[in-house]
């Protein structure tokens, strides 16, 4: 039996805070269900507001805390948000960077842009707008909309917080009746939410600490809100896939030091796998094979390698033609049955000996979400956004649109504003994809008009 004179100590709340990753997470829902009040709560009961930020939004002795994210004068006058605002607070246990997104539907695209990048989304219901007394009562629709785009974005953990229920007359019935509806529209959708919690983000009740005036409120016994988000997990890295790097900047001319001999220095991220000093790549779209001769991290110091998520410097082996928008990713690995060759010595990539370790086509079926006011009409061209690359990519035909009130695919030959459908691409040229569900980086892409130059999709490659 160990001792407690030699057992480990526990590690401190501020040693959690410094070690654990912070979560990155944002706020969505319909209109006016209390995103923003929602984190100026956790603001305020976290103490990350300054008092005379804290008193620049208090009138009449009334604190408006939507008003500690919706900075933009249009927001302030309008009483909505528009743009995505990020805030950062920590807690003992943990730092967070939050994004508050816009619940109207013409910004839709700004909710895309901030749930792409999160680790969780908090999905917002307000009690007041549902008919909270029917046993089942259905949804906002823009409630479903922005849950299922949490969905097919792959943010890991989406939490439902039923809202305002300290303005409804019988709130343990009414997060009961929400929360089934939510349930049932979640196992539709094929979302596994993290949490359902009833909170008042006006009053604070269960966001940062349960109900001072009432134990297990509304019937619910689990964490309050704060604490819940505590102990989600952060995005997992794609460090177990093949390597891909998206060249994103060439550093010529480098300075002779160690391995590099003056060789160029190839920066970017690791989008996924791992980058290790010695391994075999091909280069994108060219084909060649070279070895990474030298891995430089972002100080600009050798290391053994850089995993998935991390930004490098790639020194190869030997001078090949590679300019942003590339890509350098794991060797193509010989078929079965051939013969591999000598050490050192690498097939050309069309060779039928060699199978590539990403898949690289002109053809793809992606989910969009078409996002510009100009609908989407097959035969168009837009440019595509893969990477770091800028390609033209045209719209073959729109193989069906989903219903957001049915969850059911529907016949379609164009997709209006804010629609979700399957559309069939084909590409300028080819590229290294995968389906989204495999990799975030290789199966994402933005469609940009060739004309208006308006963000008009957001495609992820099935």
């Amino acid at each position: 039996m160990t001792s407690p004179a030699s057992a480990p100590a526990a590690p401190t709340p501020a040693d959690a805070s410094a070690t654990r990753p912070a979560l990155r997470f944002i706020t969505c829902g319909s209109v006016d269900d209390g995103k923003s009040t929602l984190i100026g709560r956790l603001l305020l009961d976290s103490r990350a507001v300054l008092q005379d930020h804290l008193a620049g939004v208090t009138r009449s002795g009334q604190t408006d805390l939507a008003l500690l994210t919706d900075g933009l004068q249009a927001e302030r006058e309008q009483g909505i948000t528009i743009d995505v605002a990020w805030r950062y607070f920590a807690t003992e246990a943990r730092k967070f960077i939050i994004g508050d997104a816009p619940g109207h539907e013409q910004y839709t695209r700004n909710m895309v842009t901030a749930a792409s990048q999160a680790d969780a989304a908090v999905v917002l219901v307000d009690a007041t707008k549902i008919d909270w007394q029917s046993p089942l009562p259905a949804l906002l629709p823009q409630t479903r909309r922005h849950a299922l785009l949490a969905h097919l974005l792959r943010v890991p953990s989406i939490v439902f917080a039923i809202n305002k229920l300290d303005a409804v007359a019988q709130p343990a019935a009414a997060f009961a009746h929400i929360r089934d509806a939510l349930q049932a529209f979640a196992q539709e959708a094929g979302i596994q939410p993290a949490a359902i919690v009833p909170i008042s983000a006006l009053m604070g009740w269960n966001v940062a600490a349960p109900n001072p005036d009432e134990s297990g409120w509304c019937g619910y016994q689990g964490p309050a809100l704060l604490p819940l988000l505590e102990k989600l997990p952060a995005t997992p890295s794609e460090s177990a896939l093949p390597l891909a790097f998206p060249v994103q900047w060439v550093e010529k001319n480098a300075s002779s030091s160690d391995t590099r001999q003056g060789r160029r220095i190839f920066w970017g991220r690791v989008a996924a796998g791992q980058a290790r000093a010695g391994e075999a790549v091909q280069l994108l779209p060219s084909g060649h094979t070279a070895r990474i001769a030298q891995v430089l991290d972002h100080t600009r110091q050798p290391q053994p390698g850089v995993n998935a998520g991390h930004s490098a410097g790639l020194v190869l082996d030997r001078e090949l033609d590679l300019s942003r928008g590339d890509w350098i990713t794991a060797a193509a690995q010989p078929a079965s049955g051939s013969q591999a060759g000598e050490a050192g010595e690498f097939d050309e990539f069309d060779t039928p000996a060699a199978q590539p370790a990403w898949p690289v086509t002109r053809e793809l079926q992606a989910t969009l979400c078409w996002l510009d006011d100009e609908p989407l009409t097959p035969g168009r061209v837009y440019w595509a956004l893969h990477g770091h690359r800028w390609l033209k990519a045209k719209a073959r035909r729109v193989l069906h649109r989903l219903d957001i009130h049915t969850l059911q695919p529907q016949n379609a030959d164009r997709l209006e504003a804010n629609a979700i459908g399957q559309v069939e691409l084909a590409l300028q040229e080819a590229i290294p994809a995968a389906p989204f569900a495999t990799s975030r980086a290789l199966g994402a892409l933005i469609l940009v008009d060739a004309a208006t130059h308006r963000t008009a999709a957001a495609a992820l490659a099935s």
